[in-house]
């Protein structure tokens, strides 16, 4: 399939395209790049296999969500906007990615974002261009129509029969204040309330691993290799020719053909490319690198949503009745093995909102999220989705849509095995502070409308007596955490002074490279962002192919 041969004392391996991670746009890539059988390539992941039965198992994630063997575990600087907390900054160190430890939670984001990505000079990335991908990726458990697509690699479900009959009890509240029903959030209506569609199939997690890469495997043109962390590019002038990666304690070169291809995510892709000498150069001095190309948008403009939830106590019984005595655990994981259905086949995270605040807005601009459960008694490291509190409640939560604070991803050692300094900066900004006020209001609003204040004994976090603005906003720096939704690290844009690839997801003064991952976003989208993630690499798929 590939040439292999010695170079000072390392293995070097010749393809076509040579891919770095193998996350959900990787796996997506790989997949697509090796379709027809003309191209080889070798797609390079720094984790292992997502065979795990945690992974499998839906609300494994419980327990994914901090394991060193399937999480990079990265921890973010301390942030003035969360009280100089640093916090937990998870990604996806396995096959599929962050998409392998996720909710599993399948949102494409607003019509808006998608038009403003092209109107920022992104040609071709407006919402009626990306719709065909959209459609063209899903296996929607409905059926095609203007908006879903049917047949694609990724199955999509709709769990509104499988949900806690509480997410109801919220849907009714969300009538009772005027909240619109939407029964699609990637359908013609994405305002309103609703119950999430997931990436689930017969009871197990659905990635772009499972669902593209897997099938793929079979074909002599692809090469997975696990386990190999890419170290640098190796450029040749201004062109990319090949990757260096560390397996087994020995250095290897891959060399590509064509184009090399970062999809190592919003963290690892800035931080590969300033470990290269395309960044910043004054950073890159400092650290005695070579500045191969001056890129001082490399790792710049990091974006993510804060979110922060209120807990109440329930006069009713909640998933936490079912998941929190052992007998309970019992039952639920009994039922699992017999018929991949219950509370451990589903995603916590079940129904939820985009809603509008304020009068005057043209589309939403806050996430809600509804769960029937709550998890107080353990949180951060400690927290187990399986083990909630032993005592009937459950959640909202609120971020804001389109947060406009800015953080960064920067290296801040030359040795590549060493993590990156990850700068959050929330709420550096007034609308992002003002949509935390309106947010604390929307989710008090909806507890204290009919059915759900019905059945609500109290809000025990923040609880009653945190009332004005000052005390909403310093109970949000105390507790608020990311949704793990990090972006934009290497935008796309037309200019390179602001941007660090151009609209066909080229990097701007390097030949040959390219960054196809959520680092790419020119702005974070309204909602979850492993879907919109996945549209990316599937439009660059044909970008690539067309050269």
């Amino acid at each position: 399939m590939a040439r292999n041969f010695k170079f000072k004392d390392q293995i070097v391996t010749e393809y076509d395209y040579v891919i770095v991670g193998g996350g959900s746009a990787g796996c997506v890539l790989a997949a697509r790049l090796t379709e027809d059988g003309r191209h080889r390539v070798l797609l390079l992941e720094a984790g292992g296999s997502d065979r795990s039965p945690w992974i499998q198992m839906p609300i494994g994630y419980g327990k994914t969500f901090t394991d060193p063997a399937f999480n990079w575990l990265y921890q973010t600087e301390p942030d003035p906007g969360l009280g100089n907390r640093a916090a937990l900054a998870p990604r996806g160190k396995v096959l599929g990615g962050s998409g392998s430890i996720n909710a599993m939670v399948y949102v494409r984001g607003q019509r808006g974002d998608f038009d403003d990505w092209a109107a920022a000079g992104n040609t071709g990335w407006g919402y009626r261009d990306v719709l065909p991908y959209f459609r063209r990726m899903e296996d929607h458990v409905d059926g095609a129509s203007e908006y879903r697509g049917a047949g694609g690699p990724m199955h999509v479900i709709d769990i509104s029969r499988d949900v806690h009959p509480l997410c109801n009890r919220f849907l009714q509240t969300c009538d009772t204040l005027g909240i619109p029903r939407t029964a699609d959030f990637n359908g013609a209506q994405t305002e309103g309330a609703g119950i999430w569609n997931m990436t689930i199939k017969n009871g197990v997690r659905v990635s772009t691993s499972t669902a593209y890469l897997r099938p793929a495997r079979k074909r002599t043109n692809l090469h997975v290799v696990t386990h190999a962390q890419a170290t640098r590019i190796l450029l040749e002038g201004r062109e990319a020719r090949g990757v260096e990666y560390l397996r087994n304690g020995t250095l290897h070169q891959a060399m590509a053909r064509c184009e090399v291809i970062l999809s190592a995510g919003a963290v690892n892709s800035p931080q590969l490319l300033q470990l290269s000498g395309i960044g910043d150069p004054a950073l890159l001095q400092s650290l005695g690198l070579p500045v191969v190309q001056a890129a001082p948008r490399v790792g710049q403009g990091l974006q993510d949503h804060v979110a922060v939830s209120y807990y109440y106590r329930s006069k009713v019984p909640t998933l936490n009745d079912e998941l929190s005595p052992m007998l309970g655990k019992l039952r639920a994981g009994i039922r699992y093995v017999l018929t991949r259905k219950g509370p451990l086949g589903m995603s916590v995270n079940q129904a939820g909102a985009f809603v509008r605040s304020r009068p005057g807005l043209e589309r939403p601009n806050l996430h809600i999220y509804f769960n029937p459960l709550s998890y107080t008694a353990a949180t951060g490291a400690r927290r187990k989705l399986t083990n909630p509190d032993p005592w009937s409640a459950f959640l909202l939560s609120f971020n804001t849509c389109r947060p406009t604070s800015r953080g960064s991803v920067t290296i801040n050692d030359a040795n590549p095995l060493a993590a990156p300094a990850i700068q959050t900066n929330f709420l550096a900004t007034a609308e992002d502070i003002a949509d935390v006020y309106d947010g604390a209001r929307f989710l008090r609003r909806i507890a204290e409308a009919a059915p759900l204040k019905d059945i609500i004994e109290r809000e025990y976090q923040p609880g009653a007596a945190i009332t004005t603005d000052d005390e909403v906003l310093a109970d949000f720096r105390a507790r608020a955490g990311s949704v793990y939704h990090l972006s934009c690290t290497c935008a796309m844009g037309p200019d390179p002074a602001t941007s660090v690839v151009d609209p066909q997801l080229r990097v701007h003064g390097v030949g040959r490279l390219r960054v196809v991952d959520t680092s790419v976003f020119p702005a974070v989208t309204s909602g979850n962002t492993n879907a919109p993630t996945i549209m990316v690499a599937e439009k660059a798929a044909d970008l690539i192919l067309a050269g």
